[in-house]
């Protein structure tokens, strides 16, 4: 049995940086506007290897580099007036956008269509009109390319293999995400091959999560299926412990949900996606033509599984499946 274990990089987010410090920085420094559809809190995971890999490159924040932080805490409405305030505001020398990268590039684009942005974007950024092209995006836009909303039937798939006698799924959507209707659909089709029941449940607010868990309190499915969204991410503790009150197993699209104490995650190695970011950041600073930088694609994919909640759960992990798993919580 395989049982690698990743760390949790820890880190603040401009809050964490002394005042003084900030206040000493030359006023020609060049300044990195970080626009993110989440959470100081969540991107406080992330941040540590985007600095890094900034640093690799020759940039220190506070000493070499400033960064700006606005987060839209789940809210996509929000992402238009931060973006305003970035980049109409200050001289951003480069953008860049996460959580939902894609509506957060338009959000810059609408106010300066010039400046560089470097995102995380859904599994097309070709069709959603982002770049013309994948290995030479041409324009003023890259990154990374992630598939969490691509991996639907794998990680549905893999939820069935340890519950094969189950026969309803909740499916947890939040119906402002781009990809909603995409993995509502998807999550269907796999279940009808599968022969599962599905149960769509919305929630794009606080209060929609209340109500939500109020529902499937009361509908009692045999498992949970939360679909892909940067609103979840900011809700995770919520998430988590809802869902532990249940008692319900569940399906999590990212690694910190099961060290959280969620059931099990199948996703894209975070730490090389963020890694990316911060080594295109600084190659753009130094004076590389975006548009020759090509939008990278994961290669690496981890399975987690909690077993302290399959416990508390009463289930009991199937051989395949933990010799399957790049980490096991014990």
């Amino acid at each position: 049995m395989r049982r690698r274990k990743f760390i949790t990089l820890l880190g603040g987010a401009a809050a964490a940086w002394p005042l003084a410090a900030r206040a000493q920085q030359p006023a020609t420094m060049p300044v990195i506007g970080w626009l993110s559809t989440r959470s100081a809190a969540t991107d406080a995971l992330v941040l540590p290897v985007f600095r890094q890999a900034l640093n690799e490159q020759g940039y220190v924040e506070g000493r070499d580099v400033r960064i700006e932080y606005r987060y839209a805490g789940g809210q996509l409405d929000r992402l238009p007036a931060l973006a305003a305030d970035l980049v109409r505001n200050r001289s951003v020398a480069i953008a860049i956008a996460i959580g939902d990268g894609a509506q957060g590039a338009r959000a810059v684009q609408a106010i300066n269509a010039a400046v560089p942005i470097v995102g995380i974007f859904g599994p097309d950024p070709v069709k959603d009109g982002l770049v013309p092209n994948l290995n030479r995006p041409g324009g003023n836009v890259t990154g990374v390319r992630v598939f969490q909303s691509a991996l639907v039937p794998k990680r549905l798939g893999l939820l069935h293999e340890l519950l094969p006698h189950s026969t309803v799924l909740a499916v947890l959507v939040n119906p402002l995400q781009d990809t909603a209707a995409t993995q509502t659909r998807d999550v269907q089709e796999t279940a009808r091959t599968l022969g599962l029941q599905t149960q769509i449940i919305n929630a794009a607010t606080e209060q929609d999560l209340d109500v939500a868990f109020a529902s499937l309190a009361q509908m009692r499915p045999d498992a949970l299926f939360i679909t892909v969204s940067p609103f979840f991410f900011t809700r995770m503790n919520q998430i988590v412990t809802s869902v532990a009150r249940l008692s319900l197993p569940a399906s999590h699209f990212r690694r910190e949900f099961v060290t959280a104490g969620g059931l099990m995650s199948y996703a894209s190695n975070t730490v090389d996606t963020y890694r990316v970011l911060g080594d295109y950041a600084g190659r753009i600073l130094k004076g590389e033509k975006i548009g020759d930088l090509p939008i990278q694609q994961p290669t690496k994919f981890q399975l987690v599984i909690n077993l302290r909640t399959a416990k508390a759960l009463g289930l009991t992990i199937p051989p395949t499946l933990l010799t399957l798993a790049d980490e096991v919580i014990e």
